[in-house]
């Protein structure tokens, strides 16, 4: 019999910020994600990378300004390095976990590169802020170069990027294979490396993909059998922040798409969360989606804690 599949896609609160936070957040996080694992699940991570990706991001580029022959990083590279950095920490503090569990299962990060489409929408609108707080005169040198930037009130000048949605994955050949050595498998982090094709080769775009959008092509991709979503809340809610807000424990596609008219999520952190959701569980059978805190996301699976979207 078949394992079941799970693609699990971490959020800030599951890596932390800086060098030390990541570290003490990514041991907390190996031994839900080794929970999972000794229970029989084939698992597959997806992660965040803001606070990372911006932190390299703006590391590069003040020492392409500071040492000269050297320039500065695009996003793509970026992304590349933080999938690095962070995959490095989550595979290794996986492996330990399972070898205190004597379970012996190797853990792989792959760099993952993910294509979008050029004339995505989004690429006319950024909304996606990287990066340091500029002043003005730095704000207008990258205006110059074609970059977008948004001024905020009191802090300055931010770069903004797009975020597209996700086409397709390069790498996913690869990635089932692993899966289907019952293996380990950290891919599409951050979303992935934004691609495009131009002739024979992967060029880099300046974007960022929302990771749950990728986690979600992904579980398609790999037929899995739920998508679990890990969030800095326990519950999906409506009438979120206001006196009368409600916690879901559990949402029909018809109760999703209905919420989403009303206008209940909010755009930037929780509907794509729920739009990736009603389009995984739509394109395939018996399937489900789960979004919860980390801490529930054990309990989540019997229907416990969280919210399920079937």
């Amino acid at each position: 019999m078949a394992k079941k599949r799970i693609v699990m896609a971490l959020g800030h609160r599951a890596l932390g910020t800086n060098l030390p936070e990541q570290k003490e957040a990514v041991a907390k996080t190996a031994r839900v994600i080794a929970d999972f694992i000794q229970e029989g699940w084939q698992v597959a991570l997806v992660h965040s990378n803001a606070p990372q990706v911006g932190m390299i991001h703006t590391a590069m580029n003040e020492f392409g300004k500071q040492h000269e022959g050297y320039t500065s990083a695009p996003m793509s590279v970026c992304s590349a390095m933080s999938q690095g950095y962070i995959g490095y920490d989550l595979q290794n503090g996986i492996r330990t976990e399972l070898i205190k569990r004597g379970i012996y299962k190797p853990v792989a990060t792959i760099l993952t590169q993910m294509m979008v489409d050029p004339y995505d929408e989004a690429f006319y609108t950024p909304v996606k802020p990287v990066g340091r707080y500029m002043t003005a005169e730095e704000a207008k040198e990258e205006e110059e170069k074609g970059n977008y930037v948004e001024e905020v009130p009191g802090k300055g000048f931010r770069r903004v990027v797009a975020s597209p949605k996700p086409v397709a994955i390069v790498e996913i050949d690869v990635i089932k294979a692993v899966l289907d050595a019952d293996q380990i498998v950290i891919a599409c982090g951050g979303g992935g490396i934004p691609v495009m094709e131009q002739g024979y080769n992967l060029k880099g775009a300046s974007a960022v993909i929302e990771k749950d959008r990728a986690a979600g092509l992904l579980a398609k991709e790999i037929d899995a059998d739920v998508l679990m979503i890990l969030t800095s809340v326990d519950n999906v809610t409506l009438n979120y922040g206001k006196a009368d807000e409600k916690p879901i424990t559990a949402m029909s596609l018809e109760d999703a798409k209905a919420y989403i008219e009303e206008g209940q999520f909010e755009f930037a952190s929780m509907l794509p969360k729920i739009e990736t959701s009603i389009d995984f569980i739509t394109h395939g059978n018996g399937r489900c989606a789960i979004i919860t805190s980390m801490e529930q996301a054990k309990a989540s699976l019997s229907g416990k804690a969280g919210t399920t979207i079937r």
